[in-house]
């Protein structure tokens, strides 16, 4: 069979980036604690001693944003002298408005809940790994989590938060079989010596991830440009939204190009692409094909989506416009009824800012649940 070599990557919530998203999650979480029904679109940036909060939020609570960022930037590990970036000592700055009373006519001023905005969404799932993500980006999230871990419990504590990860896999048509390469970027205390680094980051963060998909010919790459001790906003602006396909599928399956972190649920963009993922996961824990893909668009104000399509890839047991019309029928995509399904007016988004929104089985998320595969069987036939 072909071979082919497919690479994703991660980094870890101590990344300008990611820390942008938790903050925009953080901000949307305590809202929703307190106003399930608030309209949310929080954006994030951060460089060196800066934090900016913007957007627009229509809410009847109050948040205390600096507090909150401060707060954030604590628990990611930003409270350390030498760092470069203090969460006591950085300023913060809020630019937040109303959402347009235009959009908010749209949206939620008739008698079903409206797509938020335009555009297209989509949902993936493949039989790589048990919670059916692609191997690579489950992988090199896995690694990223690791490394959080161990710096968090002590195990590692030369470990700052900043981080990334990358892994290649080597495919035998669709059946992964060999990691080709792994590669770690490790942020670092500067007085540690690299391969005492090196060796302490095979052992605890690459082999136990990685250890059964390694081989004597993977190429193991750890902190290729040598030191890596200025990191997180010292060394690079963060915003909110510029990690999407770390957030989703690694570079499989596709993006329609909008971001999760910092929305509430009526934006399409978010709950459009839950659903496309439950779709998607549910079809191929179903057996109906190996690997699926899920588009579905919207436009703004509008309840019942534009269209949806299912590409299986040449993967399906039955040909794609049947496993469409299979998805059609069972699936609800209209906004409100996605927020129902999956009781998206709750809290729960400040863990989906890093490592993914999909495949956290940890978390018990509803659109990574696999309860629709009876049903999509027994509409088979």
């Amino acid at each position: 069979m072909q071979r082919t070599f497919l690479t994703s990557e991660s980094v870890t919530e101590g990344h300008p980036d990611k820390v942008a998203d938790r903050i925009s999650d953080a901000v949307l979480d305590s809202i929703l604690a307190d106003d399930p029904v608030a309209r949310v679109a929080c954006e994030t940036f951060l460089t060196t001693g800066l934090v900016l909060v913007g957007g627009e939020i229509t809410t009847s609570t109050y948040v205390e944003v600096p507090t909150l960022v401060r707060r954030v930037l604590s628990d990611i590990g930003y409270d350390q002298p030498g760092l470069g970036f203090h969460y006591q000592d950085c300023a913060v700055l809020s630019a937040i408005k109303e959402q347009s009373p235009d959009i908010a006519a749209a949206v939620v001023g008739q008698d079903e809940i409206g797509a938020g905005d335009q555009g297209i969404m989509f949902g993936y799932a493949r039989t790589d790994t048990e919670t059916l993500m692609p191997l690579p980006i489950h992988l090199a999230h896995r690694l990223t989590q690791r490394m959080t871990e161990v710096r968090k419990r002590g195990t590692l504590p030369f470990l700052r938060p900043d981080g990334k990860s990358q892994v290649t896999i080597e495919y035998e048509g669709i059946r992964p079989v060999r990691a080709h390469t792994v590669l770690v970027a490790a942020q670092h205390d500067e007085d540690i010596d690299n391969d005492q680094l090196r060796a302490a980051i095979l052992e605890h963060i690459v082999q136990p991830v990685v250890g059964n998909w390694l081989d004597e010919d993977t190429i193991i790459l750890i902190n290729t440009s040598g030191r890596f001790v200025i990191g997180g906003p010292a060394s690079d602006a963060g915003v909110t939204g510029r990690k999407i396909i770390v957030d989703t599928y690694g570079g499989f399956g596709a993006h329609g190009g909008g971001a999760f972190s910092g929305k509430d649920p009526t934006k399409v963009d978010r709950s459009g692409s839950y659903m496309a993922r439950y779709a998607a996961k549910n079809l191929v824990a179903a057996g109906l094909a190996e690997e699926a893909k899920v588009q579905v668009a919207y436009a703004i104000g509008k309840p019942e989506p534009l269209a949806l399509d299912v590409d299986s890839n040449g993967t399906g047991t039955l040909p794609d416009p049947q496993l469409r019309a299979l998805v059609e029928n069972t699936f609800d995509f209209r906004p409100g009824a996605i927020i129902d399904r999956f009781e998206l007016r709750k809290p729960i988004y400040e863990p989906l800012s890093a490592y993914g929104h999909f495949g956290r089985i940890e978390l018990d998320l509803g659109w990574e649940k696999t309860d629709r595969v009876e049903e999509l069987k027994r509409a088979a036939g």
